[in-house]
């Protein structure tokens, strides 16, 4: 089957006849699956059938189909291939194809994704290049466009898509949404710009996805009413509730740092299936190894009380429904052959993983080629210019606002605390776990830095910085002294992006990432036991987070509550603006 077919399914006669002929044992199937336990993501039943395969697609389900091939399945479960509904690539720190590499033995068998981090680096140039680099592969790769870049006026980005970038992203067949559309304040104020994409999208019939946390009553309606139609950042189960009752689908995370399956879950038995989804948003290289992808995810929902047909829904059917992915997420007459078979509809844990009526992998092991190797990537956009003390702060007062991290969120709290001063400047003050904390901007060499306080991280020494800061990905640098943070800069400037541990004027660990700034082009398990490595000597230097590069890195996002930081300087995100350091 040739690959425009695949990623956009058309039926034409042949096919359509080809179809009937095996479906009435007129002429041999392809491949046949015996004796198999299918979950119908319609009824929610399970039917012990044969599945007959042609062409690539589902031919028919029924008993003793001839066949050129067949898979004795004695009882396996067989569920169609999932579909992660939401999820940056980049945040896995690996290429898209590294990626599927990895996902596809687990069952992933399509992704939406939305680029908006590698366009807030590179722009329109870098969306393009996804798409390019993501047309030959083994697992269907859907895109939605950018909506927000940058995804604020209160930072610098490295490029801005505007309408008619994004209307030359939605012509493309494999865009299939305007992405998440964080300027939540843009919209319920009525600004043009913001809407008049929404506009674009809904007139060429793609869907409007969401970003709006805390979001509920009459300014959720504001923002619902233009025609946003998904949610992702839900942390709290009224908040979901309220966004369910305007019409939106819920996408219910479960990432490598926000994790709201357990307050959400709840929802999906009190009222039903159809609106939901779980997506992953971010997937760190460790965890992809070591737990899995949208496996894991049902995994944990089955094991919090969700039935397997209601959790196995949620990553089939319903992403497919929702971005009207055509013959995708079921396994029925008509559809494409993507489908897991899996020993219990506990584990999740794929025996064989068909593809378009091709089996991909068998017991955890990829047996479809994906070449690694890439073309020629756009330069990284790294031009970072500082001056002699960038992260000095003359003190102007006595009481500060410090960034509060919460562990495994990315929603932040606001503090006031009395100013740690040494010698007429504010100073990192370890033993209050107060540290710097600055955003250095790498794009344009405007010499940009924002200086602030952060509590959270639990360093005693030393200073963490990365290339990885959503959305506008500036450098963000934590630190117990200004020169370890400046140590820590110079590196990454050296490396043209990463992420580095520092000591004094060592560095102990660190990731180059020359694709954008933002991902690796080594295999996964290297990435993985680098990512290890930094996390290992970040404990050492007194860090109290499962992941503070994950937490580091959501720090310099200015649409996500409460405080946060930017190039230009600290953000109060529910007043949408800068604001003074010290407080009067």
């Amino acid at each position: 089957m040739d690959e425009s077919a695949r990623k956009k399914p058309s039926m034409d006669v042949a096919l359509m006849k080809r179809l009937i002929d095996t479906a009435t044992k007129r002429v041999p199937a392809d491949l046949v699956l015996k004796e198999a336990q299918i979950l119908d993501v319609f009824s929610g039943k399970i039917e012990r059938r044969d599945i007959a395969i042609k062409d690539g697609y589902i031919a028919a389900v029924g008993l003793d189909f001839p066949a050129k091939e067949t898979i004795p399945l004695k009882g396996a479960y067989v569920t169609p291939g999932f579909i992660d509904g939401h999820i940056h690539l980049e945040s896995s720190l690996v290429s898209p194809r590294e990626f599927c590499r990895t996902v596809l033995p687990r069952g992933t068998t399509a992704l939406v994704c939305d680029p908006h981090e590698i366009a807030n680096v590179l722009g329109l140039e870098g969306v393009l290049y996804f798409l390019r680099i993501t047309e030959d592969l083994p697992v269907d790769i859907f895109f939605t466009a950018p909506s927000c870049v940058p995804s604020s006026p209160l930072e610098t980005a490295g490029a801005t898509l505007g309408i008619k970038e994004l209307e030359t992203l939605l012509n493309h067949p494999r865009v299939v949404g305007l992405g998440e559309v964080m300027n939540y304040p843009g919209v319920i104020q009525g600004e043009r710009g913001i809407l008049e994409k929404i506009a674009l999208a809904l007139k060429k019939g793609k869907r409007v996805d969401g970003h709006a946390p805390g979001l509920m009553g009459e300014e959720l309606s504001a923002y619902v009413a233009p025609g946003i139609t998904s949610d992702h950042e839900c942390v709290h189960l009224k908040e979901a509730e309220d966004k369910l009752k305007r019409g939106m689908y819920i996408q219910i995370r479960e990432g490598s740092t926000a994790k709201n399956m357990s307050a959400l879950i709840p929802l999906v038995r009190g009222f039903g299936v159809s609106r939901f989804m779980l997506v992953t948003d971010d997937r760190h290289p460790q965890d992809l190894l070591e737990e899995g992808h949208i496996d894991f995810l049902l995994k944990k929902a089955v094991y919090m009380g969700i039935a397997p047909n209601l959790a196995v829904r949620m990553v089939t059917f319903n992403p497919a429904f929702y971005f009207n992915l055509p013959r995708r997420g079921a396994v029925a007459p008509g559809y494409i052959a993507d489908i897991v078979v899996t020993k219990d509809l506990k584990n999740f844990f794929p025996l064989y993983v068909i593809k378009s009526g091709e089996i991909v992998a068998h017991e955890g092991k990829l047996l479809k080629d994906i070449d690694p190797n890439l073309p020629e990537p756009p330069p990284p956009s790294f031009h970072v210019k500082l001056s002699d003390r960038p992260f000095s702060i003359p003190a102007r007062g006595e009481k500060v606002r410090v960034i509060k991290v919460i562990p495994q969120q990315i929603v932040t709290q606001t503090e006031i605390v009395k100013a740690p001063i040494k010698d007429g400047e504010v100073v990192a003050d370890p033993s209050r776990d107060i540290l710097k904390i600055a955003v250095v901007e790498r794009h344009h060499g405007t010499g940009n830095v924002g200086v602030g306080l952060v509590s959270g991280f639990g360093l005693k020494e030393g200073a963490l910085a990365s290339s990885v800061a959503h959305d506008s990905h500036n450098i963000v640098v934590v630190g117990a002294s200004d020169k370890e943070m400046l140590t820590a800069v110079t590196a990454l400037k050296e490396m043209q992006g990463g992420l580095v541990v520092v000591k004094g004027k060592e560095v102990l660990a660190s990731l180059p990432l020359p694709l954008a700034g933002l991902m690796s082009l080594e295999p996964i398990d290297r990435v993985a036991q680098k990512v290890k490595d930094l996390h290992h000597s970040a404990q050492q230097l007194g860090t109290t987070l499962e992941n503070p590069f994950m937490a580091l890195s959501f720090l310099a996002l200015p649409v996500i509550p409460s405080l946060k930081i930017t190039d230009l300087g600290l953000v109060d995100v529910e007043k949408f603006s800068l604001v003074d350091l010290f407080v009067d």
